[in-house]
C-alpha cells in the first residue's frame, strides 16, 4: 500500500499534508471572504485505499440530518462517487432550473481554493438531481427532492481503477473563525470508517404487499389513447409510466437495496440519493450525458424485449429486438433527437450507424452511442439541461408529448425519469437518467417504469415490458 493511504478500521481522514492545506486555506479563504463579502470554498484530498467500498463508509457515517450521494458504475473501471453531508447546496424550479443551478454553482466556485487531480470526481464536486418536471416531486413523498438540486458535500470518496481519493470541503463565510470551521470538518472525518453493506433482511413472518397506484388496466387503456393520439398526427412517440407500490412491514434498508443493485447491475449506473426523509436509488442504463473538456458523450437508449435464462432464447429475443421496425422507430426517434439538439453547440456530432443491442439483468435494449466535440464551454449541468428529456422518457415532439404525459398518466414522476449525477469545479461531470428506481419513505416504496409507445404499440405489450422492467426492484423489495 502507498504510504499516506487511508487504511486500517481506523478513521478516513486526511493525511497530516493535506490537513496542513486544508487548514492553511481555510484561513486564506476567510481572509478573502471578508474581503469580498462572499463566500469561498476551501478544500483539500489525499489519497485513500481504493479496496474500500466507498459507498458503505458514507452510508455508515450518515446523521439523522444528513444527504448522502452514491453514483457509480461498476464494470467501467470500477468508477465509484460517495458523498456525505452539506458544504453548499443550491435549488431552483422552472424552465430555467439547469441553468440556474449552474450559475449559482458556477458563482459558488469563483475562487475555490483546491487540489488540481486528473481522477474524475476526485476533489469538491456538486452531487444531486433534477425532478423530471419543471415543477416535479410536488405530492408529498418527494417533498425532499425539490425540481432541481445539486449538494457541496463535505467530504467526498471517489475512485477510478486503482486509485481512490477522499475530499474535505468547507464553504468558509466572512463571519466564522477559521479554528472553528476546521474543527466541524475533523469531527466529521473522525466519524467516517471503513465499513460493510448491510444485507437484506425480509421480516419472516410478514410478507410485503404489491399494489399499483392505479389498475394495470389503467396503464393499457392510457396506452391505447396514446396510440390513438399518435395515429391523430398530435405526436411521434409519448413515454408513459406506471408507479407501482410495495407496502412493507417494516422500513427497507437503503444500503442492503443499493448492494443489491451493485451486484446485479454492474454495466448500469447505480445512483442512491437519501434524505432525512426519504432514499431515491436504483440501477439505470442510460447515461444522459458526460462532459470530459470540450468531449461530450451521450447514448439513445430505447426498445426493450426481456432476457431469458436460455442463451438461444436470449438471442432470439435480441435478434427480435434489432430487427423489430416499431423497436428501430422508437430508437431512431431518440437518436435524431439528441443529434439535433447538439449540434448548435458543436463542432461535430457523430452517431454510430446502427444500434447495438446492451443487456441488464433483466431486459435489454437498441442502443446508439453519440460523441460531440464541443464549440462552445458548454457546462455539464447545463449540456443535461439541453438533452433532458430525451424521447426516451418524454416524448417526440418535446411540447407535444410533455403536455400529454401528466393526463394520460395521472402522477407525479418526481425525480423518476430526471436525472441524477455529479458535476466538478471545471463543469466536467456525468448525469444518468433516472430509470430502474425506487422511492423508500418510511414503509412504502413507490416503483416507477414507462414505455415508449408509438403507432405500432399493443396496450397489452407494452404493459409485459413495463411487468420485466419492474423486476429490476421489485424481488428485492419483496
Amino acid at each position: 500500500m502507498r504510504a499516506g493511504v487511508a487504511t486500517g478500521d481506523g478513521p478516513l481522514g486526511l493525511d497530516a499534508a493535506a490537513r496542513d492545506r486544508l487548514s492553511e486555506r481555510i484561513g486564506y479563504a476567510s481572509a478573502f471572504a471578508r474581503r469580498e463579502r462572499r463566500p469561498v470554498i476551501a478544500s483539500a484530498t489525499s489519497p485513500l485505499d481504493p479496496g474500500l467500498d466507498l459507498a458503505a463508509a458514507v452510508l455508515a457515517a450518515q446523521r439523522a440530518e444528513d444527504r448522502v450521494f452514491c453514483f457509480e458504475q461498476p464494470d467501467r473501471d470500477g468508477f465509484a462517487l460517495a458523498a456525505l453531508g452539506e458544504a453548499a447546496s443550491v435549488e431552483a424550479s422552472g424552465p430555467g432550473r439547469f441553468t440556474s443551478v449552474a450559475a449559482e454553482s458556477r458563482r459558488l466556485a469563483r475562487g475555490a481554493l483546491a487540489d488540481e487531480l486528473s481522477t474524475p470526481a476526485a476533489g469538491p464536486v456538486w452531487v444531486g438531481g433534477f425532478a423530471f418536471a419543471d415543477e416535479g416531486g410536488a405530492t408529498p413523498e418527494w417533498s425532499s427532492l425539490p425540481p432541481a438540486r445539486l449538494t457541496l458535500p463535505e467530504v467526498s470518496l471517489a475512485r477510478r481503477g486503482d486509485v481512490a481519493w477522499l475530499t474535505a470541503t468547507v464553504l468558509v463565510q466572512a463571519d466564522e473563525a477559521p479554528d472553528a470551521l476546521l474543527e466541524r470538518i475533523e469531527a466529521r472525518l473522525d466519524e467516517l470508517r471503513p465499513a460493510r453493506m448491510p444485507m437484506l433482511d425480509p421480516d419472516p413472518v410478514e410478507q410485503a404487499r404489491v399494489a399499483g397506484a392505479a389498475p394495470a388496466e389503467h396503464f393499457e387503456s392510457a396506452v391505447a389513447r396514446a396510440v390513438e393520439r399518435i395515429a391523430g398526427g398530435e405526436v411521434e412517440k409519448v413515454v408513459l409510466a406506471r408507479e407501482v407500490r410495495v407496502h412493507m412491514p417494516r422500513p427497507a434498508e437503503p444500503g442492503a437495496v443499493y448492494e443489491a443493485l451493485r451486484g446485479a447491475f454492474p454495466s448500469c449506473y447505480c445512483y442512491l440519493a437519501g434524505t432525512p426523509e426519504a432514499t431515491f436509488l436504483g440501477a439505470s442504463p442510460e447515461l444522459l450525458v458526460r462532459r470530459e473538456g470540450q468531449r461530450a458523450q451521450t447514448v439513445a437508449l430505447a426498445g426493450t424485449r426481456r432476457r431469458s435464462a436460455d442463451p438461444s432464447v436470449d438471442r432470439h429475443l435480441a435478434e427480435q429486438l434489432l430487427q423489430s421496425p416499431k423497436d428501430r422507430e422508437e430508437q431512431a426517434i431518440v437518436a435524431r433527437r439528441i443529434e439535433r439538439v447538439l449540434r448548435p453547440v458543436s463542432v461535430w456530432v457523430a452517431a454510430a450507424e446502427e444500434p447495438v443491442v446492451v443487456k441488464v439483468q433483466n431486459v435489454q435494449h437498441l442502443a446508439t452511442p453519440i460523441r460531440a466535440q464541443l464549440s462552445d464551454p458548454v457546462a455539464c449541468v447545463e449540456l443535461a439541461g439541453l438533452l433532458h428529456p430525451t424521447p426516451a422518457v418524454g416524448g417526440e415532439p418535446r411540447e407535444g408529448a410533455l403536455s400529454l404525459i401528466p393526463a394520460l398518466e395521472g402522477l407525479d414522476r418526481g425525480w423518476y425519469a430526471g436525472t441524477l449525477g455529479w458535476s466538478d469545479l471545471a463543469e466536467d461531470g456525468e448525469f444518468c437518467v433516472a430509470l430502474r428506481c425506487a422511492l423508500l419513505r418510511g414503509t412504502v416504496a413507490h416503483l416507477y417504469a414507462g414505455e415508449g409507445i408509438v403507432r405500432d404499440s399493443v396496450p397489452s405489450e407494452e404493459l409485459e415490458a413495463n411487468e420485466a422492467k419492474l423486476q429490476a426492484l421489485l424481488p428485492l423489495l419483496t
